[in-house]
Formats: structure tokens, C-alpha cells, sequence
């Protein structure tokens, strides 16, 4: 039984080929289609020299192309590896270099920026918007290849918003137990074979809509979830919160996946202003980013029929748990979900926790997990922790046990204020600015001071029009959070700056604070 990414497309499309697979703007293929293009451009790398092992580089914003790339690379049992649009020159230089890319497929605006990126072992380039259609004209669209394995190949970049990309590399068998659909995510249940999912899927054909940049694992993972159950993937080029209304009507959309706040405010908020038919949806689900209670009521009195879904996890564990988002929250209710069968929650010394209210711990997941970090042993000891005999992954994801059994999502440890000796999640003081009617975005870092080793501060975007001060944001968050979470020093800014996938931009944050005149902040 082959568990790999290429079988399980390859099975949905010998099951349903006339059904449309994906969907991206004005483009729509059909899994047939879409498994002879994927073809054509296999046979054209592996005419190149890309086989088992070879690492390509995929170089560009949403598109079916882009898709297709992803799918002849694991035909060729190769590795597909993600790279960031946004990325600088200098930030090219060096993932080219660490992943070990020999080819790279990218978008044709990317040629210039390309041209000037030394990569010592990239031989051949692939242009969308140049010579693609050519490329496939000239290749075979026969399915050739041989047999595959689950334990092929699959790395994930991961990080740029706290420190340079690292590669997490995954077995197939294990991110697809994990992330792909090969598990029930609710009772932890492996589902019998790689033919279930296509054929329990076959007679729904459920259209879910993915709308952050594949160069995000998670939405790597929805689009390839849909596609493994003969469902319908619908992409979107760039995020416009009128026109993904406009898909979700046209298309029928049934699932919808985003990333926290950064898209559901937007997204909830343009709703509430047109006049958008949104009766086919029935889940929404955010990940990987912070879901704020205001946002969380709005979706529940606009969209009553909807179930709303919060899920955790990282690139290096996967899903470690999903829970529905109750009606009846709390104003400092942060994401909190049930965990799944194969993640604990760990103390400082990487001993397992009882699970008993108010107990904070670091969480961690067993069995089916990461193999380590590409070329970094050390950064992989790190991460990888031996619990009561068994291999856990710990990526320093904080969490608090509720009495109802379920876990509270804290933050990450790396991006902690320690104020005085106490520990304030930024996650938590950002949920409760968020609630303040003036407030668009916030995001929320430790400002060094010298008497209490670090600061809470608070970049703010606010709404158009509104001007809050820090005395009266101080008052608002005082009646949901602690006195010693409240920012001390407060920077309006423009736009708050994030990730392609929603996820704050530390980086940029701490750039803006320190370029900023500090005599004229309000401490």
C-alpha cells in the first residue's frame, strides 16, 4: 500500500475524471486535466535529470500551475520545495542554497529577481508565463513513472517571521496520517487504505476554498485534502475579501479555510457591507493564526449556519487539535480546541502533565511526526523530545487546561513578553485590543525597559478615521486582562504587516519599533 502524495491525486483522478478538481480564478480544470498536464511536466523534468531525491523549487502566488508543478514533483518521487514570493534577493540566496534546489519552476514576473540569485546547484528553470505551455507541448502525458513509496519525501520551509526559513521534512505516509485526510481528526482513527478517502468522497464532490498562499502548509494541505477525497479545490490568485464573496456564490463553496483574523475580520466585515449569497457554506475553519472573540461573534449572528472550526498545529507536528467555536464565548477566550490522541501537554523538564485546570504547559505530538530539520541535526535535537519512552515533537507552542478537558492556545514560547518576571502571550493582550471598536489589527511584542526587563507593546491599525490612545485602550483591556498584560507603549501604525498566510510579522514589528523616535511614544 503506496501512501503518497501522487497516488492519492492519482487515485481521485481515476475515480472521478470528468469532475472539476481545481478551480483559480478564471481557470478550471478537470482531474483529468489536470493528471495529463501534471504528467507532461514530469516526463519534461525527468527529461531534465529530476528523479528520486531531486529538490525543485516552486516559485510563485496561487495558480493552477502552480498546482500541477506540485503534482509532477511528487510523480518523480523528487521533493517540491516552497518558496516564499515575497522573499528579497538575499532571502532567495539563501533558500536556494539550503534546500538544494536543481530546478525551479516559477512565475514569469520572478525572472529578473532569479537572474541575480546564485544557487550553486540549480541546472534548469521552468517559466509560467514563458516556456510552460511549451515545455508540456513536447513531453508525454502517460502515467510511466513506476511505484512510489510513503516514505518518499516531503519538506515544508517553515519560519521567516521570528528567523531564517528552515525545512521540515515529513515522511508522505506521516504528513498525510496527519494532515492529509489518512486520519479522523476528531477520534485520532487511521482510515483503513489510500482508496477509502477518493471513494468515500466520490459521491459528495465537496467544493472547498483555500484561501492562503500554497507556500503555507496548511493550505498546501486543504487544497491536497480535496483533491484526495474527489472533491473540487477552489484557489484564489491574491486575497480580495468582495471577490472571494463573489467565488463562494458562483462556486457553491461548501469549506471554507483561512488564517485567523488577518482574513476573517476583512472577509466577515465585507460580507456584513454586500450582498453575497454565502448558503452553500457550511464550515469555516481558521488555522494558524489567533481567531479573536469579536470576530468570532460576528461570524455567529451573520452566518448562523455556518459551524465554525478552530484547529492548531505547526509544520512541524501537523494538526494537534480542532474544536468547534461555541456560541456562548468569553471576551478572553482565546483558540481552544480538543486535543487529539497523539498530543500532550509537557512541563519545562519535558514530563507529561495532568490535565487539570488553570496547569500551563508547552504542548507536544507523537506518532505520526516530522523526521527533523533538512541539513540542521541541531535544530532537530531540539525539537524532537523522548516522553515516557516515545518520540514527541515540542515547537514550543504554550497552552492551558480549561475544566471542560479542552486546551486553551497560548502562543508560542518565542515570542513571549517576559515582563517583570511574568509571562504575557501576545496572542492574548492582541484578542483584547481587538475588542475595542477603534481597533482594525494589533499585534504585540516585548519593548526592552530597564527596570522590568521587557515591556508589553502594542503596534495598533486603526479603523479609518479613529485615533485611539494608549489611555483609552488601557481602560478597555483592563476589564479582560491582567494589569501586567497591558501594553505600556502604544504605535498607531498604517497597516499592521503580516505573512502571505495571515501570520504576524515579528520581524517587521521589532524593525518598526526601533526605527521609530522613542522620545515621542507614549510610555
Amino acid at each position: 500500500m503506496a501512501l503518497n502524495v501522487a497516488d492519492l491525486v492519482e487515485h481521485a483522478a481515476d475515480t472521478v475524471p470528468d469532475r472539476v478538481a481545481l478551480i483559480c480564478g478564471d481557470r478550471r480544470s478537470t482531474y483529468a486535466q489536470l493528471e495529463e498536464r501534471a504528467n507532461r511536466l514530469a516526463h519534461h523534468l525527468q527529461n531534465r535529470g529530476i528523479g528520486k531525491g531531486s529538490h525543485v523549487g516552486l516559485y510563485g502566488r496561487n495558480s493552477v500551475e502552480l498546482v500541477e508543478a506540485m503534482l509532477a514533483v511528487y510523480k518523480l518521487r523528487a521533493v517540491a520545495i516552497n518558496v516564499n514570493y515575497r522573499y528579497t534577493k538575499n532571502e532567495l540566496q539563501y533558500l536556494f542554497t539550503e534546500s538544494d534546489i536543481v530546478a525551479l519552476v516559477h512565475e514569469e514576473c520572478y525572472t529578473s529577481v532569479v537572474a541575480e540569485v546564485e544557487a550553486p546547484r540549480l541546472e534548469h528553470t521552468v517559466v509560467i508565463g514563458g516556456d510552460y505551455e511549451a515545455a508540456l507541448a513536447e513531453a508525454s502525458p502517460e502515467r510511466d513513472f513506476g511505484p512510489r513509496s510513503g516514505d518518499d519525501i516531503y519538506i515544508l520551509y517553515t519560519g521567516g517571521t521570528t528567523g531564517m526559513p528552515k525545512g521540515v521534512m515529513w515522511r508522505h505516509e506521516d504528513v498525510w496520517r496527519t494532515l492529509g485526510g489518512g486520519i479522523d481528526f476528531v477520534t485520532g482513527e487511521w482510515i483503513n487504505d489510500e482508496w477509502q478517502q477518493a471513494n468515500a468522497g466520490k459521491a459528495y464532490g465537496l467544493v472547498r476554498m483555500c484561501l492562503p498562499p500554497l507556500i503555507h502548509g496548511a493550505a498546501q494541505w486543504a487544497m491536497l485534502g480535496a483533491l484526495f477525497s474527489c472533491g473540487t479545490a477552489v484557489l484564489v490568485p491574491k486575497f480580495d475579501p468582495a471577490e472571494v464573496w463573489r467565488v463562494i456564490e458562483r462556486e457553491k463553496v461548501n469549506i471554507l479555510s483561512i488564517v485567523g483574523d488577518a482574513m476573517g475580520r476583512p472577509l466577515i466585515e465585507e460580507f456584513q457591507r454586500g450582498q453575497y449569497d454565502a448558503s452553500s457554506l457550511g464550515v469555516i475553519n481558521s488555522s494558524a493564526a489567533l481567531f479573536s472573540h469579536t470576530v468570532k461573534e460576528q461570524y455567529h449572528e451573520l452566518l448562523p449556519h455556518v459551524t465554525l472550526l478552530e484547529s492548531i498545529g505547526a509544520s512541524e507536528t501537523g494538526s494537534t487539535g480542532i474544536g468547534a467555536v461555541s456560541k456562548e464565548i468569553g471576551k478572553t477566550d482565546g483558540t481552544r480546541v480538543t486535543l487529539n490522541a497523539d498530543t500532550i501537554v509537557i512541563d519545562d523538564d519535558n514530563q507529561k502533565i495532568e490535565p487539570k485546570p488553570g496547569v500551563v504547559g508547552r504542548l507536544a505530538r507523537g506518532g505520526n511526526i516530522p523526521l527533523g530539520y533538512y541539513k540542521d541535526p541541531e535544530k532537530t535535537a531540539r525539537m524532537f523530545v523522548e516522553v515516557d519512552g516515545k518520540r514527541y515533537t515540542v515547537p514550543g507552542d504554550y497552552a492551558r487546561f480549561e475544566e471542560d478537558g479542552t486546551i486553551t492556545l497560548l502562543g508560542r514560547g518565542n515570542t513571549c513578553v517576559n515582563t517583570g518576571g511574568e509571562k504575557v502571550f501576545p496572542e492574548e493582550v492582541e484578542a483584547a485590543l481587538k475588542s475595542h471598536p477603534d481597533v482594525f489589527d494589533a499585534l504585540v511584542i516585548g519593548v526592552p525597559d530597564d527596570t522590568l526587563g521587557q515591556r508589553v507593546g502594542a503596534l495598533v491599525q486603526p479603523r479609518p478615521g479613529a485615533a485611539p490612545t494608549l489611555s483609552e485602550l488601557d481602560e478597555h483591556v483592563r476589564e479582560v486582562i491582567a494589569g501586567y498584560k497591558v501594553p505600556r507603549s502604544l504605535w498607531l501604525v498604517d497597516e499592521i504587516s503580516r505573512t502571505p498566510s495571515g501570520k504576524p510579522d515579528y520581524q517587521w514589528a521589532h524593525r518598526y519599533v526601533e526605527e521609530q523616535d522613542h522620545a515621542h511614544q507614549p510610555v
